[in-house]
């Protein structure tokens, strides 16, 4: 082989890992935006619907058997618990929806979506129905134990926008 044909090679080979980086940020890139978006999609359609009397009444035995929520119905009704907690997920979904303007946002509605998902998962261990007798531990129910199961996934979510955003703060810093 001559000089010349292994510098062509080179130059292909270097353009061809050029093309598969770029692919692999372009990639990476929409995904992370996926991510939240995804969030903030679902947030803000789940936390528009606590504002409607049916979600209000499905929420409601998710409620009444949750030492950290229960205690809440001796202050305000069905309704008015799900309004609260309407705003709040609107509120992380607007919060997150600010990551490219404002990390330090995207960090609070992240930590936000945390303590959510946290407070969701805990329903899985306070909720009866959660396990379905007929097959015993580990199987669970579709309403309410694979509901509330995808809450895993979205505190994964949430733990991964609170380090993302925490990164572009302090890549922001050390600029």
């Amino acid at each position: 082989m001559t000089i010349a044909a292994t510098i062509d090679q080179s130059d292909t080979t270097i353009a061809t890992a050029d093309a598969r980086f770029d692919i692999a940020n372009v990639l990476s890139t929409t995904g992370k935006y996926f991510v939240y978006y995804s969030l903030v999609f679902v947030l803000a359609y789940i936390g528009g619907m606590k504002f409607t009397a049916y979600e209000a009444q499905a929420i409601s035995g998710l409620v009444m058997n949750s030492p950290l929520l229960a205690w809440t119905y001796g202050f305000v009704s069905q309704e008015g618990l799900a309004n609260i907690i309407g705003v709040v997920e609107l509120s992380i979904a607007g919060l997150l929806a600010l990551r490219p303007i404002n990390p330090k946002l995207s960090l609070f509605g992240g930590a936000l979506a945390i303590g959510l998902f946290i407070t969701t998962l805990s329903f899985l261990f306070s909720t009866p129905g959660i396990v379905e007798a007929s097959l015993g531990f580990p199987a669970i129910t579709v309403m309410p134990g694979q509901f509330l199961l995808k809450d895993v996934m979205l505190l994964g979510v949430a733990v991964f926008i609170v380090g993302d955003s925490l990164k572009a703060i302090t890549d922001k810093r050390t600029r």
